[in-house]
């Protein structure tokens, strides 16, 4: 399933997940704008892009997924 995404919260945020571990960028903010940038045709973020940042945002900032 990992091949397939959805216009859903859950499919964005694995996908974004995904992405971010492949790219190399100190800055946080940077490197999410990097990760949307990558996920631009993703249907989420299509569909809903504010909401779509703001996933990324907690993903980063909220739960500190990624240090």
């Amino acid at each position: 399933m990992k091949d397939k995404i959805y216009d859903n919260a859950d499919s964005f945020a694995m996908s974004f997940d995904e992405v971010w571990e492949k790219i190399d960028c100190e800055d946080l903010r940077l490197k999410m704008d990097k990760v949307i940038e990558h996920l631009s045709d993703h249907p989420f973020l299509v569909s809903n892009p504010e909401n779509a940042r703001k996933i990324a945002e907690f993903r980063i900032f909220s739960l500190k997924k990624f240090k």
